[in-house]
């Protein structure tokens, strides 16, 4: 992260600060520097969220699509159509998330640790649901929601940490 090490640069520049706290000039200076990293920083995240979550608006056609089918057509439950619906929709998100939004190699441990992480998501919500009853829309749109903030993190995070 060439942009990072530049802001500490800067901060390093102005340590000085420490033996000369009551310059305001550099005390300035640092505010400055802090305000501006966090302000990229905020601006990259919404950056990346937003590519994820457009991403996230197909693999969810995909997902929801693949639901329906298991559940209204052959019958399965909905823990069992959950996950294999997530399986299916997870191989096109996590190569498309990994070329267009984090810009990251697509390495078969990284496939790995995504689908098991967020396929144990789908499952428990999909136990969840069949226990208590729920109808097969509420899993969807209550999973869909759940993937998107906690795969968003999770990925960034951790899968495609460089």
């Amino acid at each position: 992260m060439v942009f990072v090490s530049e802001y500490i640069a800067r901060i390093t520049s102005v340590s000085y600060a420490w033996e000369g706290y009551h310059n305001p000039i550099v005390i300035r200076k640092l505010c400055d520097t802090i305000t501006i990293f966090f302000i990229h920083s905020v601006d990259l995240m919404l950056k990346l969220f937003g590519r994820y979550f457009s991403i996230g608006i197909l693999n969810t056609a995909i997902h929801w699509m693949v639901f329906a089918v298991l559940v209204l057509f052959l019958d399965r439950s909905q823990a069992m159509a959950n996950f294999t619906a997530f399986c299916v929709a997870v191989t096109f998100s996590f190569f498309a998330n990994s070329k267009w939004t984090f810009k990251a190699s697509a390495t078969l441990s990284r496939y790995l640790i995504f689908v098991v992480f967020m396929g144990f998501i789908a499952v428990i919500l999909g136990y969840i649901a069949d226990t208590i009853k729920l109808p097969g829309l509420v899993t969807l749109v209550s999973f869909s929601i759940i993937s998107l903030f906690l795969g968003f993190i999770y990925s960034h995070f951790i899968v495609f940490k460089e």
